[in-house]
């Protein structure tokens, strides 16, 4: 790791230092607790059934124990989004890596927030930091290309949120008014980097068909809102630009790029849980359920399952 942050970040990885002059406090701390509220109305529920007498299923929801959070060179916002979701959902430990240039005042933010590691490390190489150093339970946050494609590389060992970036607007004008819109929108999309993707599209189907980060609806878009089905977020009307849900309105700005949101969703607080099932059987339950077990095992000729359930 430190190889590589020489020859790629051209210094050594060390702990960030809190630049603080330049942090603008009181809106990063309007929009964490407007982050916080979205997200504690997230938390699924636990849930218990006893599905035959003496057959009693749970599945409760229990905080992830440590997680890494990748942040964009001085993206005080996407720590936010990663960093505050964790904190409702009672993450333990979080460990925050981001590139040397700008790391100063992520920190600042990260310190604001009740974080205190962070690392200024980019690229790649932070990603192997959290998962093979850090050992984190899981790592989350948006990156370039070759962030993502070291996300991919480690999912084999550590689970990740999902591969976010580069970013994505598609703009949907359903009718005659909003063009004037669509073209402040795609004029802020082209901020984030030469590979982001902007782009218009004639129909809602086409716009589905490439499953975009982020769909702008304009025109008589309320009618079609609640047909969308691929997108990672979905902003409705000429007064919801993609911007206020980037850095102000709490939902989640950390989504699906890449065709990803046909099957995922952007961060949210289940980003930062796992369910854990819990089955009790009472002698009766086992009695009721021994038949069961018994006729399938030997269907698929586990005799030891069987003679598990003859006690």
């Amino acid at each position: 790791m430190r190889e590589w942050a020489l020859e790629l970040d051209g210094v050594e990885p060390a702990r960030a230092e809190p630049e603080r002059g330049s942090l603008p406090r009181d809106a990063l701390l309007a929009l964490a607790d407007r982050v916080r509220r979205w997200h504690a109305a997230q938390r699924p529920a636990d849930v218990r059934l006893e599905v035959e007498p003496g057959v009693l299923l749970e599945r409760r929801w229990v905080p992830l124990d440590t997680v890494g959070v990748y942040v964009p060179r001085g993206l005080v916002s996407t720590l936010v989004m990663c960093v505050v979701p964790a904190q409702v959902a009672g993450v333990r430990r979080l460990v925050v890596c981001t590139p040397p240039a700008g790391a100063g005042l992520v920190a600042a933010a990260a310190e604001l927030l009740g974080v205190d590691e962070v690392w200024a490390l980019g690229g790649p190489q932070a990603i192997g930091y959290l998962a093979y150093v850090e050992r984190v339970d899981k790592v989350v946050g948006p990156g370039n290309a070759h962030v993502n494609e070291a996300k991919l590389e480690v999912a084999r060992d550590v689970a990740i949120d999902l591969p976010g970036g580069p970013s994505e607007v598609v703009v949907v004008v359903l009718g005659e008014d909003g063009m004037d819109v669509a073209e402040l929108e795609l004029a802020a999309q082209r901020e984030h980097a030469a590979e982001a993707m902007c782009a218009t599209a004639a129909s809602l189907a086409e716009a589905e068909a490439l499953a975009p980060e982020h769909l702008v609806l304009l025109g008589d878009a309320e009618r079609h809102a609640d047909e969308v089905r691929n997108a990672g977020a979905v902003f409705v009307g000429r007064w919801s630009p993609v911007a206020a849900g980037d850095y102000a309105t709490g939902a989640n700005h950390v989504l699906p790029t890449n065709g990803w949101a046909r099957s995922v969703g952007g961060l949210g607080l289940e980003t930062f849980l796992k369910p854990v099932t819990v089955q009790r059987l009472t002698e009766a339950g086992l009695a009721r359920v021994r038949p069961t077990v018994e006729a399938l095992a030997a269907a698929e000729g586990m005799t030891a399952h069987a003679e598990a359930v003859r006690r």
